[in-house]
C-alpha cells in the first residue's frame, strides 16, 4: 500500500476531520483517484522510530494547478494562507527557493478512515470507486511543430472533476499532442479501474480516426493510434464524441497551463 507522511500537527488535523487534502509539488507515488493509501504521523521528524500510522484514506479527486492560480475553493479541507506570499514561502521551506507562482501543485483530496472504522470482518468495496467517467482531452502546439503540451480532465457522471492534468511534450505537432492527450487520459482512467469512458475532444480528426470514419494517413500517427486502440478495448464501453472548442475549455486550460509554465521556466535560464 502506498504511504503518505505528515508532520504531527497536520496528522492531528486529519484525525480530527479538519484536513481532507494534501498539496504536493512532486508526486513520486504516482497517486491516482481510487487509490487507498496509508497515512503516517511523523511524531518526531528526526526520529523515524516514533512515526506511526493513523489510518488509511481513499483518494477522491486530483487537480493540478499553478500556485498562483490557487483560489478559495482549493483550500477546502486544507490549511489556509493569509496571502500568496505566505503560501509561496511555506512551499519554499519544503521544496526550495525555486518555487514560484508558476510552479505546478497537485491537489489531492481524500476520505480518511481511522483504524477503528476499518475494523470489520467483512470486506467492502470503497464507496469512492467509480465505474463510469467522462474524459475531455486536448493538445496544442505553438508553432506546429513547436513547443507542445497535452491536457486532459476526468469527471464523474455528475461532472465533478476527478483529475485535471497538463503534460509538456517538447517539440512536436498539434496532432501528436491531441493524440497524446487522449492516450494519457485513457491511461489514467485505466489506473482507476473504470468500466466505461465517454471521450470528448474538439479535434474532429482524432475523433473520426478513432471511430474509423477517417483513415490515419500520417504514418507518424500510426503507432499512437494503435496504442490507443489497444487501450480502448480494455474498457467495457468507450465512446468518442466531437465537441466544439468552447465545450472543451477545461482540457484546453490544462494545455496552456503546461505551456505557460514551461515558457516561464525557459525564460529564467536564458542568458
Amino acid at each position: 500500500m502506498k504511504k503518505l507522511k505528515f508532520e504531527h500537527n497536520l496528522a492531528k488535523l486529519i484525525v480530527d476531520g479538519k484536513k481532507t487534502s494534501t498539496w504536493r509539488l512532486f508526486d513520486d507515488k504516482d497517486l491516482t483517484v481510487g487509490d487507498e493509501i496509508e497515512l503516517i504521523d511523523k511524531v518526531n521528524p528526526n526520529k523515524p522510530e516514533t512515526w506511526k500510522p493513523i489510518g488509511t484514506a481513499n483518494i477522491t479527486k486530483i487537480v493540478e494547478k499553478q500556485l498562483g492560480d490557487i483560489d478559495e475553493s482549493d483550500t477546502q479541507g486544507h490549511e489556509k494562507y493569509s496571502s500568496q506570499e505566505e503560501l509561496l514561502e511555506t512551499f519554499r521551506d519544503y521544496y526550495g527557493s525555486n518555487v514560484n507562482s508558476k510552479t505546478t501543485v497537485k491537489i489531492i483530496s481524500f476520505n480518511f478512515k481511522s483504524p477503528r472504522e476499518g475494523n470489520s470482518d467483512q470486506k467492502t468495496t470503497p464507496k469512492t470507486h467509480i465505474d463510469s467517467i467522462k474524459l475531455y482531452a486536448d493538445g496544442g502546439s505553438r508553432g506546429n511543430p513547436g513547443p507542445s503540451a497535452s491536457g486532459f480532465v476526468l469527471l464523474d457522471m455528475d461532472d465533478t472533476i476527478l483529475v485535471d492534468k497538463g503534460i509538456y511534450l517538447g517539440l512536436t505537432t498539434n496532432n501528436q499532442a491531441e493524440y497524446q492527450a487522449l492516450k494519457f487520459g485513457l491511461e489514467e482512467a485505466a489506473k482507476m479501474h473504470v468500466k466505461s469512458v465517454d471521450v470528448y475532444m474538439d479535434s474532429l480528426l482524432v475523433i473520426n480516426q478513432m471511430k474509423g470514419i477517417f483513415k490515419v494517413r500520417n504514418r507518424d500517427l500510426w503507432p499512437i493510434h494503435e496504442a490507443i486502440k489497444k487501450l480502448a478495448v480494455t474498457f467495457d464501453h468507450i465512446s468518442f464524441t466531437h465537441v466544439p472548442r468552447e465545450l472543451n475549455k477545461l482540457a484546453d486550460a490544462a494545455v496552456n497551463r503546461s505551456l505557460d509554465e514551461q515558457a516561464s521556466q525557459a525564460s529564467k535560464i536564458m542568458p
